[in-house]
C-alpha cells in the first residue's frame, strides 16, 4: 500500500522520523490489526470471554482492560452479542486517549467531537451509571449514528447534542470535571484503515485542520472546571496538529499544564521540537512539558496510530448551588421544531389507567417526575400528559427492580429521563435530552428500543431469553414475528395476568429489544427497522 501514499506526506514523515523512516514504511505493509471493546455497562471482560465464542481467540490490548484483538475473519458485527451492545468493535489505538482521561463514576464528562460514539460508550462504562455525560458532534448526520451507537450501549446519563463548540462555552463554562477533545484531523493515521483518507487529506489541507483545531480546544478549555482533566486527541501524526496545538494552548492559558503519561506499551513521548513557532512563547519548562505527551506510531505498537495530550486546570473546584433544570421543551431532533408543553398529567394519567385494563400499583420512590429537583407526590400536577403515560407504562411493564432515574422530561410526545443537574439546555440544538424511554400516543405509550437496550432482564415485568444459537435470535433480529409458549416467560416479578404486554427479548440475558404478546403464543416483534439484522 505504502506506493499509494501521497508524495507530500512520504516526504515530510522521512524529514521527521529520520532513521526510523524505514520502518515506519513498512509499517503499512502489515496486516491490520482489529479490536473490540467490551461494555462493562452490560457485562465484564472476563465473563463475556467465557460467554462468547470468541473468548479464547482474542488477546488483550495493553492499554485498554476492555479491550482485546480479534483475528480478521471472526466477523463480530455478525453475531447476537453485537446486537445486545456487549462491545463495540474499535481501532486498538483509538482506546487509548479515554484510558488516559482517568473517568470516575459521578463525573461531568464532555466528548466534544463525538461522533459516531466509539469513545462516548467507553466512557460511559467508566461512569457506570454515575454522573454526566454530554456527547456532541457539530455535523448533524453524524449525530444520527452518535445516538444510535449510546443507545445499543445501553447508556441512561447522556445527553446527545448537535452544536459548535462555541454554542457549547457559555452554557458549560467551567463546568465539566472531563473533557475529551478527539478533534477532526487530517488523519493521516486512518491510511491504511481506510484508503478513501488519503483523498481526503490531499483536499482538507493541514491548514485548515489546525485552524479549526484552535479554535474547538479554546473553546473546551473554558468548559474545563478547575482542577479538571482534557484530553486532547487526533489519529493524525502532523505536529502542526499536534504539538503545536498544545504549546498554542499553554502560551495562551498559563492556568493549564501538561500531565505527563508514563511512555509504556511502545507509546513514544512528544517531541518539543516539533511545536514550531509556537514553542518560541512557552518557558523552558512548558517546552519540555511536550514530551510529556503521546504519540502512538504504527511501528511500535499493534494499531494505527494515535497522539495525545493530558491536560490539567490549575486551581481547586468550587461546588456552586446546582443550576436549575429549565422545564422548556428542548428541540425535537425528529420534528425539527420546538414546543411548549402544557397539561394537566395527574388527569391524563387517571384516565390512562381507566382505559388501561390493568390496574396499577404504588410506585413508593420508583417512577417519579422531578421537577427542577423536587419530586412531585401524589395527587400534585405533573409537567406533561406524555410523562404521566410512562408513568402508567412504567408501572404495568417494569418491574419494582427498575432502577430509573433522572428527571422526566417531554418534547412533543417524546419522553426522556435526564441526568440531574445539568444546565438549562435551551437554545441547544438538542438530539437526545437523556434516556430516550419511549413516546406517548393518544392513550398509550410506546417504549423505544432505547429504553430495551438500557434495562437489565430483571427490570422488565415479562422477558423471553433465548440463547444466541437459538434461530428464535436472528428471526426476532431480522423483524419476523416469532410463536412462543406461555412457560417461556420470565417475570421481574409475580406473573402478572392476564399474561399479556410488552416482553422483553433477550439473548444470553442480555436485551436486544421489545416484542408485544398477545395471549395466544404469537409475539409481534417491535423491534425498528434500523435495528435489523441486515
Amino acid at each position: 500500500m505504502s506506493g499509494y501514499l501521497p508524495i507530500a506526506f512520504t516526504t515530510k514523515m522521512k524529514s521527521l522520523l529520520g532513521e526510523e523512516f524505514d520502518r515506519f514504511m513498512s509499517s503499512y505493509e502489515d496486516p491490520r490489526v482489529y479490536g473490540i471493546r467490551i461494555n462493562r455497562l452490560k457485562i465484564d471482560a472476563e465473563d463475556w470471554k467465557n460467554l462468547s465464542p470468541m473468548g479464547d481467540t482474542v488477546r488483550p490490548i495493553p492499554w485498554a482492560p476492555d479491550g482485546y484483538y480479534y483475528e480478521e475473519g471472526a466477523r463480530p458485527g455478525k453475531h447476537p452479542h453485537y446486537h445486545a451492545g456487549l462491545y463495540y468493535i474499535q481501532e486498538p489505538s483509538a482506546m487509548a486517549p479515554v484510558e488516559l482521561l482517568d473517568v470516575q463514576p459521578g463525573h461531568r464528562v464532555l466528548d466534544l467531537c463525538a461522533a459516531p460514539g466509539g469513545k462516548s460508550t467507553q466512557i460511559a462504562g467508566k461512569l457506570q451509571g454515575s454522573g454526566v455525560l454530554v456527547s456532541n458532534d457539530n455535523a448533524r448526520e453524524r449525530t444520527k449514528a452518535l445516538a444510535k451507537n449510546i443507545e445499543l450501549a445501553g447508556v441512561r446519563n447522556a445527553v446527545v447534542l448537535n452544536e459548535e463548540p462555541s454554542a457549547l462555552a457559555p452554557v458549560f463554562r467551567g463546568w465539566f470535571d472531563r473533557i475529551l477533545v478527539d478533534a477532526p484531523c487530517s488523519g493521516e493515521g486512518m491510511f491504511r484503515k481506510d484508503e478513501s483518507m488519503i483523498a481526503e487529506w490531499e483536499k482538507h489541507s493541514i491548514e485548515r485542520c489546525s485552524a479549526m483545531q484552535r479554535h474547538i480546544l479554546r473553546d473546551a478549555a473554558a468548559m474545563l472546571a478547575p482542577g479538571g482533566v482534557l484530553v486532547y486527541s487526533t489519529c493524525t501524526f502532523s505536529p502542526e496538529e499536534n504539538e503545536a496545538q498544545i504549546a498554542e494552548l499553554l502560551a495562551e492559558y498559563p492556568d493549564f499544564e501538561v500531565l505527563p503519561v508514563p511512555h509504556q506499551y511502545g507509546w513514544k513521548p512528544g517531541n518539543p521540537d516539533w511545536a514550531g513557532e509556537a514553542g518560541r512563547d512557552l518557558t523552558g519548562g512548558q517546552l519540555a512539558s511536550l514530551a510529556g505527551t503521546v504519540r502512538l506510531w504504527p511501528h511500535h505498537i499493534e494499531g494505527e496510530g494515535h497522539y495525545a495530550a493530558v491536560l490539567t486546570r490549575k486551581g481547586t473546584r468550587t461546588e456552586d448551588a446546582e443550576p436549575v433544570v429549565s422545564e422548556t421543551a428542548l428541540l425535537d431532533a425528529d420534528a425539527g421544531k420546538r414546543k411548549k408543553l402544557k397539561g394537566n398529567a395527574g388527569a391524563a394519567m387517571r384516565a390512562a389507567e381507566k382505559k388501561g385494563g390493568r390496574g396499577t400499583k404504588d410506585s413508593g420512590k420508583l417512577h417519579r417526575t422531578v421537577i427542577n429537583g423536587k419530586h412531585a407526590g401524589k395527587g400534585q400536577v405533573e409537567p406533561v400528559d406524555a410523562a404521566a403515560l410512562w408513568h402508567v407504562f412504567a408501572e404495568r411493564e417494569l418491574s419494582e427492580l427498575f432502577e430509573g432515574t433522572g428527571n422526566v422530561q417531554c418534547f412533543g410526545s417524546r419522553v426522556y429521563l435526564q441526568p440531574e443537574g445539568l444546565p438549562s439546555l435551551d437554545g441547544l440544538r438538542v438530539v437526545r435530552a437523556g434516556w430516550y424511554v419511549g413516546e406517548a400516543g393518544k392513550h398509550k405509550f410506546e417504549p423505544s428500543q432505547a429504553l430495551a437496550m438500557g434495562l437489565q432482564q430483571r427490570e422488565a415485568a415479562l422477558s423471553l431469553d433465548f440463547s444466541s444459537a437459538d434461530p428464535n435470535v436472528i428471526r426476532y433480529l431480522k423483524g419476523e414475528t416469532l410463536f412462543v409458549d406461555a412457560g417461556q416467560m420470565k417475570a421481574g416479578g409475580d406473573l402478572p395476568q392476564p399474561l399479556k404486554g410488552y416482553v422483553l427479548v433477550c439473548t444470553d440475558g442480555y436485551p436486544i429489544g421489545w416484542g408485544k404478546y398477545s395471549g395466544d403464543g404469537m409475539l409481534k416483534n417491535e423491534l425498528p427497522a434500523g435495528w435489523r439484522w441486515m
